[in-house]
């Protein structure tokens, strides 16, 4: 038998480890929104040089050159960016953003939002009209000024990140901040000399791509490679990420990004890349810097197939047969 003193201790100790716990998870949600009102205010305040993206592939020669330069400008210009997806305070506020008390926790007036890398135009209208509690007539309001704003397409403008707002912040409010960003991140960097070697419609389709079917910079940087090969040589490119779309887009699928079944492939969808030659015709989602700078820079491969594996693994090969044994090896089939 346990004695009293004994549960009495344990009980206190619990309490009091519990009550540390829950004060400890309170002060990093204050900070998480401390520190995203801080970086909001310096990127106002604090005029920055933006430097080009490198680019070392040219979609009219194809061609992909080795470019030394672009982990060094990828860990010093873009890898601590307070959007980046490996940001922790962008990731906390990303799972809190929809909750009132986390959004009244250091300023009742103030809201954040925040765009994910690579969700849909959607998703990304749903969450934020929940935080600022639009209606539809705003929220249709807010797509149409982001989607008509220069350059003209539906998807890959509401650029990911983390914004700051009033909480009466009306669709024009929140799409000057999205556009500001999507300014000096994307087209203050896309100058004449790499829309010369890939124009942005392209970059931003690949790389929204990279967003769903890639994991971190460099293996956005190894799928870049296949996806541009496939397209030097006229392949379908047959990624699973755009039949998804394809799907989602429907109005009745319970999902925007369904588990893709093998009757899929046969889905009667210009995005359908299992189907048709080349690019969709649009971005799938909406890619941050990192997947643009990947796209414009893929890791020069033989490669034509890949895929990947448990604990993250990435594995591709250069013919039908080497992906089919690699797949057979580890999973006893062949698709």
């Amino acid at each position: 038998m346990l004695s009293r003193n004994f549960l009495i201790r344990f009980a206190y100790s619990t309490v009091l480890i519990g009550s540390l716990c829950v004060t400890l998870m309170i002060v990093s949600l204050l900070k998480s929104k401390i520190y995203i009102f801080q970086d909001s205010q310096e990127i106002n305040e604090v005029a920055q040089e933006i430097e080009p993206f490198p680019v070392s592939v040219n979609l009219y020669t194809e061609v992909i050159d080795d470019n030394p330069t672009v982990n060094e400008f990828f860990a010093e210009t873009l890898a601590n960016d307070s959007g980046s997806r490996d940001n922790w305070w962008n990731q906390v506020a990303a799972v809190f953003a929809t909750k009132g008390w986390y959004q009244n926790l250091a300023s009742p007036v103030s809201r954040i939002v925040v765009i994910w890398p690579g969700e849909r135009k959607e998703e990304a209208t749903k969450k934020i009209s929940e935080i600022l509690r639009w209606d539809e007539e705003d929220k249709m309001e807010f797509q149409s000024l982001i989607n008509q704003s220069s350059p003209v397409m539906l998807e890959g403008k509401y650029f990911p990140g983390q914004y700051v707002t009033h909480r009466n912040a009306t669709p024009s409010d929140v799409t000057q901040l999205i556009l500001e960003s999507f300014e000096k991140e994307v087209l203050a960097r896309y100058t004449p000399e790499v829309e010369q070697n890939v124009p942005l419609t392209q970059a931003l389709i690949i790389a929204s791509l990279l967003e769903r079917e890639a994991s971190d910079f460099n293996n956005m940087r190894e799928v870049a490679g296949v996806i541009w090969n496939r397209l030097f040589i006229d392949m379908p490119l047959q990624l699973d990420a755009t039949l998804q779309y394809a799907r989602g887009s429907r109005t009745y699928e319970r999902s925007w990004w369904p588990k893709v079944v093998p009757n899929d492939k046969y889905i009667d969808s210009p995005f359908n890349t299992y189907q048709n030659s080349g690019l969709p015709p649009a971005p799938i989602a909406n890619p941050s810097a990192e997947a643009i700078l990947a796209a414009l820079n893929p890791i020069k491969t033989d490669c034509l197939y890949y895929f990947h594996a448990s604990k993250g693994r990435y594995y591709c090969s250069p013919t039908y047969e080497e992906h089919v044994s690699k797949l057979r090896s580890l999973y006893g089939r062949g698709s």
